[in-house]
Parts: structure tokens; sequence; C-alpha cells
């Protein structure tokens, strides 16, 4: 039985799943370490690491009951604070921290609600103990502007310190004052939400302007509308008018990956249920052939649930007047028809997840 499998039905009173991002993408010796400060913590397994070179950023899923979830979450940052300066940091993905997001997901008998109030608390920790600012966004947020990532992330960590003198959108715990602490660790998000499905599209071209104009078609937020002589167009309140997305429930955001030499719309999907896996790569798809470019791969950051690759595999042998019903050949089909494997191979047992 594979590791996914295993640990998705281990028999604990809860289980959650953690996926903190790092700023840091290249040091193996610093992304190790965090993964053995997460693994430390007994009943607690390490389910993936993935590391992004030019986006100088990693991403550590791991699962286990909540009370040692939040735990290892506290050791991570508390690692991550000694061993990255932010300082130096430099990568394509936004970012505010060395311990940029942290959310935490219920996956087996916890709600929603009882991971955001693990959430404020770990947030409160993080700083009293480590000194470090933290916003709470999500379900845990505390104030509706700290809701979005994207708006606590505003600025990123170049503008915090002038963030810690706005009282709407400093950090939460920590945000009065901009320390020596803040200046090295910056601040970290942390939160509460339902499973995310990170997913980057590749493109057949390097143009990072063609990624972002697709981006801003596809995705839930829109693109913003312009006049001839593109002015941004604003309502009768000063609010910018924007032309909604082709997708319900994602966020999307186009740049070029260095080590790949080509351009990626890079989406967060949000809502499984309203954009699935495939119709966000269809979708993607068409838009970039209207822009002149091809979609050429599908990389997969982290992890992603059995069902939906199920559902894709369908969705893909329906198109094809083919039927299968075992579970295995739909999500072949599903990584064949979206090109899963065009960067490196995609390995079942370490990217499916079985709840």
């Amino acid at each position: 039985m594979d590791s996914l499998t295993f640990n998705s039905q281990l028999s604990t009173p809860n289980l959650i799943e953690c996926v903190p991002n790092f700023s840091e993408g290249r040091n193996l010796d610093t992304i190790n370490a965090i993964a053995e400060a997460i693994a430390s913590v007994g009943g607690v397994c390490v389910l993936h690491i993935d590391r992004g070179e030019a986006a100088n950023r990693t991403v550590i899923t791991f699962v286990g009951e909540s009370h040692k979830v939040v735990e290892a979450a506290f050791r991570a940052v508390r690692k991550a604070s000694e061993l990255i300066d932010m300082r130096h940091h430099h990568g394509e993905h936004p970012r505010i921290g060395a311990t940029d997001v942290l959310p935490l997901i219920p996956l087996k008998n916890i709600t929603l609600a009882e991971c955001a109030e693990l959430a404020r608390k770990l947030a409160e920790r993080i700083h009293r103990e480590l000194y470090i600012p933290t916003y709470c966004y999500e379900a845990a947020a505390l104030r509706p502007e700290h809701t979005n990532l994207a708006d606590c992330r505003r600025g990123e960590y170049e503008g915090l310190r002038e963030k810690m003198g706005d009282p709407v959108m400093r950090p939460d715990f920590g945000g009065e004052t901009y320390t020596a602490q803040a200046s090295r660790s910056g601040a970290t998000v942390v939160g509460a939400r339902n499973f995310l499905i990170a997913v980057n599209f590749n493109l057949n071209t390097p143009s990072s302007d063609v990624a972002s104009v697709i981006a801003s078609r596809v995705r839930t937020s829109g693109e913003v509308c312009r006049d001839a002589e593109g002015n941004i167009l604003r309502n009768a309140e000063g609010r910018v008018v924007r032309r909604p997305g082709l997708l319900r429930g994602c966020k999307a955001i186009g740049w070029y990956i260095e080590e790949y030499g080509c351009a990626q719309v890079s989406m967060n999907i949000n809502d499984v249920a309203l954009c699935p896996i495939h119709l966000a790569y269809e979708t993607v798809c068409q838009v970039a052939r209207e822009h002149g470019a091809e979609v050429t791969g599908t990389e997969l950051i982290g992890l992603i649930p059995e069902d939906c690759m199920v559902e894709a595999g369908h969705y893909f042998a329906e198109k094809n007047t083919a039927a299968y019903t075992d579970k295995a050949d739909l999500i072949a089909i599903a990584v064949s028809a979206m090109h899963m494997d065009d960067l490196c191979p995609f390995d079942v047992d370490k990217k499916v997840l079985v709840i």
C-alpha cells in the first residue's frame, strides 16, 4: 500500500493537512532541515516536498492528528526563521515572509471552523514565541480585509514595513512595530481553508505577457478594463471595473520560469466543484490558442485528491468515446490527456491523495 493511502486511513480522532510555503527553493540543506523539523513530531507524516528553483519556493505537504500537525507547523516556522533571511530573498512567486503562507485543511472528523480556531491560536503563538508578525486569512480571518491571501501579501516582503503603519492592513499579531525579527523573517499568513489544487500550465512561449493575459481571462476575478488610451476604468464609486473571468473558483497569474525556459499560467483552484482540473486545463488551452500559444503540459504542485483525477479521466475518456471503470486506468488517461508528465514523470503514488 502506498504512503498516501496508508496515511489517509490512520485511525486518528481527526486528520488535517498542512501545506506551508517556504521562501527557499534552492538550498537543499535548508529545505531538508525544515522537513526534518516537521517530521520530528511523532504521528505526523510528510507526504510531499515540492521545490521550485525559479520561484525560490518550496511547498511541503504533511498530515496527522490536529494537535500534532499544529506543533509540527510551529517547529517548521521556527526552523525557517532560523535559516531563511528575507533581506536576501529573490524569486518569481509573490511572498511576504520566510514561511510565507501556512494553511490548515480539514480532511477527516474535523470541521473548517475548528481548523480556523487552531490557526488563530497558532498565529498568536508564532508571534508570542518567535516574534514573527502574523496574519490570519481565509476561514481564520480576524477582519474582512485579511480574508484574501493576496490582500495580506500585497506589497510583498518589501512593503511590510509600510503596511505596519496602516491600522487596517498591518498584521493581526505583532503588527505595530517593524522589528529586527520582522526585517529578517517577514510576516507569516496563517489560516484555514478547504482543499486547494495548485497547478501550473506550461506554454510554448517564453512571453510572460501572453501568460498574464491568459491568466486574466480565465481567473474568477477577471481582467481590469481600460479605455482606448490604456487608462484603468473606474465606476461611479471609484472602484476598478473588471471583466469577469471564464472560470469560477480559481485564481491565476502568468509568469516566466527560467528553469523551464517557458511561460506558465499558475493557478490555484479553490473550489474543485466549480472548477474541476480538466475544465481549467481545457479553458486555458482554448484561451492560449486565441493568443497564438499552446499548452504543452500541466505541472501539479503538491497533491491532488483521487476523486478529481478520476473525474478528469472520465471526462477525457468520454470525449474520445471510450468507456473505462478502473480507477487506475482513468487516472492514467487524465495524466496523459493533460500532459502531467511534461516536465517530469508523474508518480501517482506520490501525487494522488486517497482520503
